[in-house]
């Protein structure tokens, strides 16, 4: 038990890296290892329109800011790639109303 304690608090000191998974359609953080991963979830709806479906993280991760770098990652490759999204996901509603770049907002359909 010790040693599981002694993984998380060295998870907190590691920089939150989030994968992109064009095949898969999702955004992953690995976290404790390769054991458990948040994920976002997306689909695409048209040629050029995403809906961004499902943010999940661990219960014992969450409150540390994971999901909100996973809805970042995914809305900057929305305008990276010059896409329209469709925000399905409650949280990455939240993050675009409480991050009111335009860059995001104009991307967002409703």
């Amino acid at each position: 038990m010790a040693q599981a304690s002694q993984i998380n608090a060295m998870e907190l000191n590691c920089p939150i890296k989030v994968e992109h998974d064009r095949k898969r359609r999702q955004f992953t953080v690995r976290l404790n290892g390769s054991h458990d991963r948040a994920v976002l979830l997306y689909e695409y709806i048209g040629k050029k329109t995403v809906d961004l479906q499902h943010t999940e993280v661990p219960d014992a991760y969450r409150g540390r800011g994971i999901a909100k770098h996973l809805a970042k990652a995914a809305m900057d490759f929305v305008v990276e790639e010059d896409l329209k999204a469709h925000l399905t996901c409650w949280y990455i509603q939240k993050f675009v109303k409480e991050n009111p770049q335009p860059q995001y907002l104009e991307r967002v359909l409703h």
